[in-house]
């Protein structure tokens, strides 16, 4: 019965990384694709995570941690470009 839980939860984070890649690729405008680009490291901190507790493995939050402080690096590095490029 958990197993079934895990499995959902693991199939929805993945049908939101496919549907952010789409929308990464297709995005008209700068600012969509950045958008995208966010959900996909959010989606993968939260596949991390699923997986560290589902597994019992605690040194996965860790990455979960590192992947979160460099996105939003990244993120802020985008806002400061848009801003500047405009």
């Amino acid at each position: 019965m958990i197993e079934i839980f895990w499995n959902i939860i693991l199939g929805m984070i993945s049908l939101g990384l496919i549907a952010a890649f789409i929308r990464l690729v297709r995005g008209p405008y700068l600012p969509d694709r950045v958008i995208a680009l966010d959900l996909i490291s959010v989606l993968a901190m939260g596949f991390i995570i699923v997986y560290a507790v589902r597994f019992n493995q605690p040194n996965f939050l860790d990455v979960a941690i590192i992947l979160a402080l460099i996105t939003f690096l990244g993120t802020v590095a985008f806002a400061y470009y848009l801003e500047r490029r405009s």
